[in-house]
């Protein structure tokens, strides 16, 4: 069976909680997944015209942004801010693509199966539900600061930080995720404090059976890594570990004493 999907792509919040240089192919590749077919893909980006006007470092990269996304096959939606001043004399800029996106969802999910929000933002909590009773299934994709509410409306919440290569690793332009050497991100799935060791996992791939989290099932797409305290820096505490939702980030190297084997290095804090 063929799930439709459209994806809605909150640019601006995304770009301000931790998504930014987000790669639009990547996220394409996600959002079909599986038995899933494209139908709609929908970016809403804001553009400050006044800026752009003054400032010619910030129009070539607004510009590239938007081009670079049309290349991979993106509706490119532009929003354009607003300067509001205050009786006082201060100058507030306002951009919000809200009420377009959420429009646009509803109109276009009569032809959907399925909707791929990719937000933080609270203000989704009636589209969601508006979306639900007309019987579609709603998926989120956030990074940082997405509303709890929001994550428990939706059918299923993925982060844009496990997502292999959804986010390029600045300081590792050459980064091929998975490979040995290369740098990850993912989660803890055990630690033994008293032991001063435990388990990490990261996804090695963009996959539908993500759901699967033990790692000894075929089927699943997720890797476990050893990982001993010497490993983990210093913002990392006992429980970000315990807490199975802390996204870490680390270097997986085989193993010397288990032939099959990863161990995790130089574990650091990306999102508690």
């Amino acid at each position: 069976m063929t799930i439709k999907v459209g994806v809605f792509v909150d640019s601006e919040n995304v770009r301000r909680n931790g998504g930014y240089h987000l790669r639009y192919d990547v996220l394409r590749r996600f959002a079909e997944r599986g038995d899933r077919t494209l139908i709609r893909l929908n970016t809403y980006i804001t553009f400050d015209r006044e800026l752009a006007e003054k400032d010619s470092e910030y129009a070539r990269k607004s510009y590239t942004h938007q081009q670079i996304a049309r290349q991979f096959g993106w509706k490119v939606n532009i929003r354009d801010t607003h300067r509001m001043t205050s009786d006082e004399g201060q100058t507030t800029i306002e951009s919000s693509s809200n009420l377009s996106i959420a429009v646009d969802a509803l109109l276009q999910a009569e032809h959907l199966d399925e909707i791929l929000l990719v937000t933080g933002d609270s203000d989704f909590l009636p589209l969601v539900n508006a979306i639900q009773n007309k019987g579609r299934r709603v998926e989120l994709l956030g990074f940082d600061h997405v509303s709890t509410q929001l994550q428990r409306q939706v059918d299923a919440f993925h982060s844009g930080f496990l997502t292999p290569n959804l986010i390029p690793i600045a300081y590792e332009p050459k980064n091929t995720w998975g490979r040995t050497g290369s740098c990850v991100r993912g989660v803890c799935t055990k630690w033994f404090a008293e032991k001063g060791y435990g388990f990490l996992s990261f996804l090695d791939r963009i996959d539908n059976n993500s759901w699967i989290t033990n790692t000894r099932v075929k089927e699943s797409p997720w890797t476990s890594a050893f990982c001993h305290i010497n490993e983990i820096s210093s913002d990392v505490n006992e429980e970000d570990l315990i807490h199975g939702d802390t996204v870490l980030e680390f270097y997986i190297q085989e193993s010397p004493q288990d032939a099959d084997g990863l161990i995790a290095q130089n574990v650091r804090l990306v999102q508690a």
